[in-house]
């Protein structure tokens, strides 16, 4: 694994730089993270009244991580401490493993929530940013809808993970939202390595939608703030191919974020 890993971020520190200096040098998740962290504590407060409540994010890979937060949150020693993860679908690399992380590092659990794929708080902040999103760019005709979402290999799936289905069954309920877009795909980003990733990848379904002679509205579905692969694959990378393509309006709607209805959702959940 160490060999692994000086092999990986050594082929990738280059092209990293690039995309971190493309996004001024640095990444929004944290901030953005902390944003909803800010969002959501007057909600709590007000649902769980005379409840003394702190909301920590805890980070995989950069700080705070999440094995200094188990350790804050012990030392704080709360009565009960709800698992929030900021991930709509579940998948074992994703929420899985940052639960698993979280127990190893002895954080203390009372209840872990799972997923929202189908939450209507979640689905309808969606179809409201999308719609926004199209109606600012001129109601433009034929256009189709990209639900795109980080791809898995896809010995994961079959290997019985839930992650695209949930995907897929997000996708249907907000396009039931949307009688506007007839037209719209479920397709995945982000694929490295050389495994077989599962499909259509979103750079193909950009391509199709240039066969086809059709304008494109993209959602990151499966992100709920923006970073490097919203703000560099999505608004640089994709539109650069779009571009090329002719493929115009090329129109991206926004992450989830702070939308009240979105905040609402982890408001429930907790």
């Amino acid at each position: 694994r160490e060999a692994l890993a000086w092999l990986i971020s050594t082929l990738r520190a280059k092209s990293a730089r690039l995309n971190y200096a493309k996004m001024g040098g640095g990444s929004p998740l944290v901030p953005e993270t902390l944003k909803q962290v800010d969002a959501l504590a007057p909600i709590l407060v007000d649902r769980l009244p005379g409840q003394e409540i702190r909301i920590w994010p805890a980070m995989r890979y950069w700080h705070p991580f999440i094995e200094d937060v188990a350790q804050e949150v012990t030392d704080w020693a709360p009565d009960r401490t709800v698992l929030l993860p900021l991930y709509p679908h579940f998948s074992t690399t994703t929420t899985g493993s940052s639960l698993k992380a979280w127990r190893k590092a002895s954080g203390p659990e009372t209840h872990a929530v799972c997923c929202y794929p189908l939450d209507t708080g979640f689905t309808e902040a969606h179809a409201k940013l999308i719609r926004t999103s199209w109606i600012e760019a001129g109601r433009p005709e034929n256009t189709r809808l990209l639900f795109s979402a980080h791809g898995l290999p896809e010995k994961i799936i079959a290997a019985g993970d839930p992650y695209q289905w949930q995907i897929e069954q997000t996708a249907a309920a907000v396009a039931a939202l949307l009688p506007e877009f007839s037209d719209w795909q479920v397709c995945f980003q982000s694929r490295v390595g050389p495994l077989k990733w599962i499909g259509p990848s979103t750079d193909d379904a950009v391509r199709q939608a240039g066969d086809d002679g059709k304008a494109v509205l993209l959602t990151p579905i499966a992100f709920v703030s923006e970073h490097i692969e919203t703000l560099v694959e999505l608004d640089i990378e994709y539109a650069e191919l779009a571009h090329e393509l002719g493929v115009t309006p090329y129109l991206r709607s926004p992450a989830v974020g702070v939308a009240a209805l979105f905040i609402q959702t982890l408001a429930d959940a907790v």
